[in-house]
């Protein structure tokens, strides 16, 4: 019988482990669920959090992959006792969550919610505030991974034209896809709304600086649901105060919880959600946890194993 640890906060326990023996049984996995304190040495596998109790690998010798219940990996890729697998997190749960946060929110940019919100006052406004056919806006998606590739092919299949970039290159079927140092520059130069799921890594990080915010058209809309590090803070607050950009809505930050005296909760062009977009949830997850598992068991190539070269 396996020996699964589950190593993040005590209080999320209750759920994962009713999710987990579900998803463990279904795949046919004979394991106990165990929490620390336990004898490294038993430890078949780690179910991992950045928030739980395991930050030395060192002794987990028999341990054969640490499954990530977070998508992003940032905070442990880099830990020099990790010699075992690492596998993030990527789910039904956690996908669904972010197209919908994306797909809300750039619809609340492309139909100018927010202005017929705060103009509740009787007055007739429709001379120009008519919006666009989703058609002619255009919404660029920097990241074009397993999130951001749903996100994308889900605006483009409610009829905006869809721009997306990567590192590398790729084909996703209605998505213009661009690459490369030149491909960000045209990507940005034509995002009216732009769309930033990238992860953290040295090359993303203020990815969105001053040079860089000067290519979108002006007046742009800015979703980051991706990472805080991808936005230089100051250079976007100028942005936004110069009228460069029109309106940032931002669910992820450098320090997090955002502080209370952040300029950002008070901007008027500023919308702060807190790390809502992309949630892992327990059932969902758990049968990522087990298929995994299997995978290990069985010898075959496990989902969704992080490249520690490329830091996801």
């Amino acid at each position: 019988m396996l020996t699964v640890l589950f190593a993040d906060r005590i209080e999320n326990w209750p759920a994962y482990e009713v999710a987990l023996t579900a998803a463990l049984a279904e795949a046919g996995i004979a394991a106990r669920l165990v929490l620390p304190p336990v004898d490294p040495a038993l430890v078949d596998y780690i179910v991992y959090s950045p928030r739980g109790p395991v930050q030395d690998f060192t002794a987990y010798t028999r341990t054969k992959a640490v499954l990530s219940l977070w998508a992003g990996v940032e905070r442990v890729v880099g830990n020099p006792t990790l010699t075992q697998p690492l596998c993030r997190m990527v789910d039904q749960g956690l996908e669904r969550g972010m197209v919908e946060w994306v797909t809300g929110h750039v619809l609340r940019a492309h139909l100018n919610i927010d202005f017929f919100l705060s103009h509740q006052d009787g007055v007739w406004r429709q001379a120009g505030h008519v919006p666009p056919l989703a058609q002619d806006r255009s919404v660029v998606v920097l990241g074009l991974g397993a999130l951001g590739g749903a996100c994308a092919t889900t605006l483009a299949a409610l009829g905006f034209k869809v721009t997306g970039w990567s590192r590398t290159p790729k084909t996703l079927t209605g998505i213009t896809c661009l690459a490369g140092a030149e491909g960000l520059r045209a990507a940005l130069s034509r995002a009216e709304i732009l769309v930033t799921v990238l992860p953290n890594t040295p090359e993303t990080t203020d990815l969105l600086n001053a040079e860089t915010l000067a290519l979108l058209p002006r007046g742009a809309a800015i979703l980051n649901p991706g990472r805080g590090t991808l936005i230089d803070d100051a250079a976007l607050l100028a942005a936004l105060e110069a009228g460069q950009i029109g309106h940032a809505t931002l669910d992820v930050f450098r320090v997090e919880p955002l502080p209370p005296e952040h300029p950002y909760w008070a901007h008027p062009k500023v919308t702060v959600t807190p790390h809502i977009a992309a949630e892992t949830r327990p059932a969902s997850a758990a049968r990522v946890i087990a298929e995994n598992i299997r995978r290990f068991e069985a010898g075959e190539a496990p989902l969704h194993l992080v490249d520690r070269t490329r830091g996801y």
